[in-house]
């Protein structure tokens, strides 16, 4: 198996496990604190196949209610609330009188807070993990306006006035401080941008209303740093090895196309993939791999031209400088105490930022971006980095908590919304509608991950 994926495999597993158990325990200590029985406390689901339970183990300690455990299916975990209309849809003990220990007897405000509960906790601690990843290891990034060789604008950008090699300073709505998903978006809403350009400073005007979703996706994208295309290291056995590159050679020219920077290189390689996919047999897809790679070498100042084969997967065989090899980052350090108002600013701003960002799930383009269990394993880096862990770790719990309280039947939310209507009506939905809502909040859920898994699949094949 491919180490990549399996590391990327078992730091989703450890952070989905983590996090539907941290849920889950909101639902469970609200239900305790109120008396009210949880039968069953299960990670993963315990789906039935003929006579086998689904279970992959569980247990119940004397003297308890609740059986613990954990199924084989992962797609999340469950309370079994007695007297509660939930995903277990066990009516027949709704048909049974009312008990005092059971969900339904209890007054309206408790029985919200036991639903909201997995979403309080989720939430504060994605608040919490981010305090202690900026105690621990502190902000290090590089400020826009340091970046002093400027950005790479695609043919969109370019029509609107940039150039290559301006930096952008901010916009209307404050200076940019890093680069990434927060600077695109304040572009996308800009009505003005203020940039630098060959050293002095300038605005350009912009719609306010650019796509954020094509100003990501496309490719090249909208802009980009700059970053020269000097070479960090050479994997072993490929083609740059082959040919004599280097750790700090400077690759200048793919195919006799000109190349000043990392942006460009993958822009080339890219419109080679494409020709290489468009190619009708085995014979012209090799053809297609044959390039001309032109670089200068570090030790001596010698530029060699020479042919060579990418590989089947359109790679040379190098790896990038990182931009921090060029610029001093600033580095930013907080206290115990001053961790806890940064982070919560942090997470805020995360939950602010996708939030705005669903709008984009609405157009087509939205939703062919959903992604499922390979598109969010994807995100965790290719090799063991903690700091990168807990911070995934964090963005899934704050989405975890926001899905989940979304008014759709099946979820946390879509309960909260029939208590808060039998908490301004006094009247209470009768269970055979609760029981419908709830089959179809099941089967929108399922519909929305079999669209997520199947965008991956399509991906992964290369149709999308």
């Amino acid at each position: 198996m491919d180490s990549v994926f399996l590391i990327r495999l078992v730091q989703f597993i450890l952070s989905i496990s983590l996090l539907v158990l941290l849920h889950e325990g909101g639902h469970f200590f609200f239900s305790k604190l109120f008396g009210v029985r949880v039968e069953k406390f299960f990670i993963f689901f315990d789906i039935g196949i003929g006579k086998w339970t689904g279970k992959l183990f569980s247990w119940k300690p004397k003297k308890s209610d609740t059986e613990y455990g954990m199924g084989w299916l992962p797609l999340g975990g469950y309370c079994k609330i007695s007297g509660m209309i939930d995903e277990s849809m066990d009516t027949e003990q709704m048909k049974q009188p009312p008990q005092p220990w059971e969900f339904r007897t209890k007054p309206a405000w408790q029985r919200l807070l036991i639903m909201i509960g997995g979403v309080l906790v989720n939430f504060l601690v994605a608040l919490f993990i981010y305090s202690m990843v900026l105690f621990y290891w502190g902000e290090s990034y590089i400020r826009t306006s340091d970046m002093t060789m400027g950005m790479k604008f695609n043919t969109e950008a370019k029509n609107l006035g940039f150039k290559d090699g301006d930096i952008l300073l901010g916009t209307e709505s404050g200076e940019f401080t890093m680069f990434g998903t927060d600077l695109y978006r304040n572009l996308s809403e800009a009505k003005r941008v203020d940039i630098l350009r060959d050293g002095k400073q300038m605005s350009l005007d912009l719609p306010g209303d650019l796509n954020l979703l094509d100003m990501i996706r496309k490719q090249p994208p909208f802009v980009t740093p700059m970053v020269p295309a000097v070479i960090d290291s050479v994997m072993g056995g490929t083609p740059a090895a082959k040919i004599g590159m280097a750790a700090g050679d400077k690759i200048l020219a793919i195919n006799g196309h000109p190349v000043d920077s990392w942006n460009e290189f993958t822009v080339e390689i890219s419109r080679l993939n494409d020709v290489v996919t468009a190619k009708a047999n085995h014979t012209d897809s090799v053809k297609g791999r044959s390039v001309t790679v032109t670089f200068e070498h570090q030790a001596t100042g010698d530029v060699d031209t020479i042919r060579t084969m990418l590989s089947e997967d359109m790679k040379l065989g190098v790896i990038q400088k990182s931009i921090f090899d060029f610029y001093e980052p600033t580095e930013i350090k907080y206290g115990f105490f001053e961790s806890f108002p940064a982070g919560i600013r942090y997470g805020i701003g995360v939950l602010r930022g996708y939030v705005d960002d669903l709008k984009y799930v609405f157009s087509s383009e939205g939703a062919k971006s959903l992604g499922g269990f390979g598109a969010i394993g994807s995100l965790f880096p290719p090799t063991w980095d903690w700091m990168m862990f807990w911070r995934m770790t964090a963005f899934l719990s704050i989405i975890l908590a926001f899905m989940n309280i979304l008014p759709i039947p099946a979820l946390d939310g879509g309960h909260v919304l029939f208590l808060l209507y039998e908490m301004i009506t006094g009247r209470k939905p009768s269970e055979r509608f609760l029981i419908i809502a709830e089959w179809i909040g099941i089967s929108l859920l399922i519909l929305l991950m079999i669209v997520a898994n199947l965008n991956d699949i399509l991906r992964w094949l290369g149709y999308m």
